[in-house]
This record gives C-alpha cells, sequence and structure tokens, in this order.
C-alpha cells in the first residue's frame, strides 16, 4: 500500500503472460507513416502492467517507419530479418540478437532489408497512447 494525498492505494498487479501469435495485427494505414504493423504485447490499457510497455514490430521486405521523434527513450531489439535505423542522421544496423538504444526525442526511422525485419520495441511508459509520435516533414 502507498499514501497519495492523504488515500491509501493498493496496487493489483500480477503477473501474465501474453501470446503474440494470438495477437491481432495493428497498424497506422497511413503510408506517410510507413508500412510497418505491430502486435502490442503490453500495455495498461490491455493488461495489468506498469512502468512499460512493448510490442512486436514486422516489416515486409523493404518496409519502413518514416523519421519520427517521441519524448520517452524506447530500445529495439532484433528478432528476425535486418534493416537499419537512422538516429539523428547516424545509420544502425539491427538483425537478430542487436539492441539499439533510441535516445529521448532523437529523430530515428527505420527500413528493412530485402528479408523483412521483425523487432521487439520497449518504452518506459505504463501505456503506448503515452508516446507522443512526431513524424518529420
Amino acid at each position: 500500500m502507498s499514501a497519495v494525498s492523504g488515500i491509501e492505494t493498493v496496487s493489483f498487479l500480477t503477473g501474465f503472460s501474453v501470446d503474440l501469435e494470438r495477437l491481432a495485427d495493428e497498424g497506422w494505414g497511413e503510408e506517410a507513416r510507413g508500412s510497418v504493423t505491430w502486435r502490442t504485447l503490453v500495455d495498461a490499457d490491455r493488461h495489468p502492467s506498469q512502468g512499460l510497455a512493448s510490442g512486436v514490430a514486422t516489416f515486409r521486405p523493404g518496409g519502413t517507419l518514416n523519421p519520427h521523434r517521441h519524448g520517452p527513450a524506447e530500445l529495439y531489439f532484433g528478432l528476425d530479418g535486418e534493416g537499419t535505423v537512422t538516429i539523428d542522421g547516424v545509420p544502425h544496423r539491427i538483425a537478430p540478437g542487436v539492441a539499439v538504444y533510441l535516445p529521448p526525442d532523437s529523430e530515428h526511422g527505420t527500413v528493412a532489408g530485402p528479408d523483412g525485419l521483425r523487432l521487439l520495441y520497449v518504452f518506459p511508459v505504463d501505456r503506448l497512447d503515452q508516446v507522443d509520435y512526431r513524424f518529420s516533414a
């Protein structure tokens, strides 16, 4: 229990598991943002969680997530395929087993290689709607 403004609150967080294969694909449906799709693994709007939100992004061959910024830092971890993550103009290879750290408010974008790309992404927020995506012109 913790005291907040004199009111006692109780956390009802519990451990849970999520099966990626049972989740639906999501996406923006706007080519201006890119062709990436994703499946949300952890988000406080959907699960009893706090402190991080995550998912798996999928890029078809040559697929993109166009350059953008957001307030919180982000971590990418390559699962399948490979591609390039450009951070503030500097390209970084992403592939299985490669982690890429994206600093807060850095401009970054992703382009998948010829075999596509799948990566885990993690934000230090409770909910993905707390990530303020600002796409570059």
